[in-house]
């Protein structure tokens, strides 16, 4: 998807957004419930959100539950360390935090993109601080075809727009139709994803001696991270970091 067109559906779903608000009472974006002010949440599903602060790991961000050292890195992170350099994420993946995100990527609730961006620049400044282009996860064409949008592009686009650094959002190709994560192992994810991406031809130059900041709405065993970040600096890359709506826990196999 280029990038002219992800900016119009972004501008679609602000001029909803804007529209149902001048005649209708703001709502929270989890449950509906009227609120003070567009895309915020109510009390209650504030707290059924798991955001993730300080402490936690130095490299995948994962969070701790007692005080550590800021450069303090996980058990997995030492044990086998991810191919990309960083990563931050808003929340955890569960709870009110795993709702929003599955509404806002298979429920067409795409006004949430500037909402979630907010939280996206707040989490990853540092991030986005080292960062010389950011580029989202993308979708294989047929999956993109059923649902009619990759919600990280959206995501992307919004958050470029907010914190200034350059996009490009279709830079990333997935050349293979696999089957969902969410369906397999952490070792079947790895090789499910194995060469699904790879850098549109000719646009090397995008990312020789940059530093990437790679967009997606979850993390999970960073099996896709992965994959994408040795398209990346197979192009020359010289840093890749991620950046995420949410996270899960460590797998346990």
């Amino acid at each position: 998807m280029n990038k002219s067109l992800n900016d119009a559906r972004e501008f679609a779903a602000w001029a909803t957004d804007a529209a149902f608000n001048a005649v209708l009472p703001a709502h929270c974006a989890s449950c509906g419930k009227s609120v003070d002010a567009p895309g915020r949440l109510c009390g209650t599903c504030w707290q059924g959100v798991s955001f993730i602060g300080a402490p936690h790991c130095a490299c995948c961000g994962i969070p701790f539950e007692l005080p550590q050292d800021e450069t303090t890195l996980c058990g997995p992170c030492m044990d086998s360390p991810p191919d990309y350099g960083r990563a931050r994420s808003v929340f955890m993946y569960e709870g009110v935090g795993r709702d929003m995100v599955l509404a806002f990527k298979m429920a067409d609730r795409t006004w949430l993109s500037r909402s979630l961006a907010d939280w996206l620049v707040r989490a990853g400044g540092a991030l986005l601080g080292n960062a010389d282009v950011i580029v989202p996860v993308p979708l294989h064409r047929w999956r993109l075809f059923h649902r009619r949008y990759n919600q990280s592009a959206m995501l992307a686009t919004a958050v470029a727009r907010q914190s200034g650094v350059s996009l490009s959002v279709d830079l990333l190709q997935r050349v293979r139709h696999t089957p969902p994560q969410s369906r397999l192992g952490a070792s079947e994810r790895r090789q499910n994803v194995r060469g699904a991406f790879r850098l549109r031809p000719g646009r090397e130059d995008v990312v020789a001696g940059q530093r990437v900041l790679l967009l997606d709405d979850v993390l999970t065993t960073g099996a896709t991270a992965s994959a994408c970040v040795q398209a990346l600096r197979g192009a020359g890359a010289v840093d890749v970091d991620v950046l995420t709506l949410a996270r899960a826990p460590h797998p346990t196999n």
